[in-house]
Protein backbone atom coordinates (compact mmCIF):
# COMPACT_ATOMS: atom_id res chain seq x y z
CA UNK A 1 0.00 0.00 0.00
CA UNK A 2 1.25 3.50 -0.84
CA UNK A 3 0.42 6.72 0.99
CA UNK A 4 0.19 10.15 -0.64
CA UNK A 5 1.03 13.21 1.47
CA UNK A 6 0.63 16.94 0.93
CA UNK A 7 3.05 19.03 2.99
CA UNK A 8 4.59 22.45 3.43
CA UNK A 9 7.94 23.32 4.96
CA UNK A 10 10.40 26.10 5.69
CA UNK A 11 13.63 25.13 3.98
CA UNK A 12 15.95 27.67 5.63
CA UNK A 13 17.92 25.04 7.58
CA UNK A 14 17.90 22.37 4.87
CA UNK A 15 19.85 21.62 1.71
CA UNK A 16 16.75 21.15 -0.42
CA UNK A 17 14.33 18.25 -0.74
CA UNK A 18 16.57 15.53 -2.15
CA UNK A 19 18.85 13.38 0.02
CA UNK A 20 22.50 14.46 -0.26
CA UNK A 21 25.46 12.82 1.43
CA UNK A 22 26.59 14.77 4.47
CA UNK A 23 23.76 17.33 4.27
CA UNK A 24 20.40 17.66 6.03
CA UNK A 25 17.50 17.50 3.57
CA UNK A 26 13.72 17.46 3.97
CA UNK A 27 13.50 14.02 2.35
CA UNK A 28 16.10 12.58 4.76
CA UNK A 29 14.35 14.01 7.83
CA UNK A 30 10.96 12.60 6.76
CA UNK A 31 12.47 9.20 5.86
CA UNK A 32 14.23 9.00 9.24
CA UNK A 33 11.08 9.97 11.15
CA UNK A 34 8.83 7.53 9.26
CA UNK A 35 11.39 4.74 9.62
CA UNK A 36 11.51 5.25 13.40
CA UNK A 37 7.72 5.25 13.67
CA UNK A 38 7.26 2.15 11.48
CA UNK A 39 10.41 0.37 12.73
CA UNK A 40 11.53 -0.36 9.15
CA UNK A 41 13.11 1.53 6.25
CA UNK A 42 10.49 3.78 4.62
CA UNK A 43 11.68 5.33 1.34
CA UNK A 44 9.80 8.46 0.26
CA UNK A 45 9.53 9.94 -3.24
CA UNK A 46 8.79 13.61 -3.84
CA UNK A 47 6.86 14.97 -6.82
CA UNK A 48 9.61 17.53 -7.40
CA UNK A 49 12.51 19.06 -5.56
CA UNK A 50 13.60 22.32 -4.01
CA UNK A 51 17.04 23.87 -3.75
CA UNK A 52 18.94 24.70 -0.60
CA UNK A 53 17.09 27.16 1.64
CA UNK A 54 13.88 27.14 -0.43
CA UNK A 55 10.48 26.89 1.27
CA UNK A 56 7.48 24.94 -0.05
CA UNK A 57 3.83 25.90 0.47
CA UNK A 58 2.44 22.90 -1.36
CA UNK A 59 4.62 19.83 -1.91
CA UNK A 60 3.51 16.28 -2.66
CA UNK A 61 5.21 12.98 -1.93
CA UNK A 62 4.39 9.30 -1.50
CA UNK A 63 5.79 6.44 0.54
Amino acid sequence: MRYFIHLAYKGSRYYGWQIQAGQTSIQAVICDAMSKIMNENIPITGAGRTDSGVHARSFYAHF
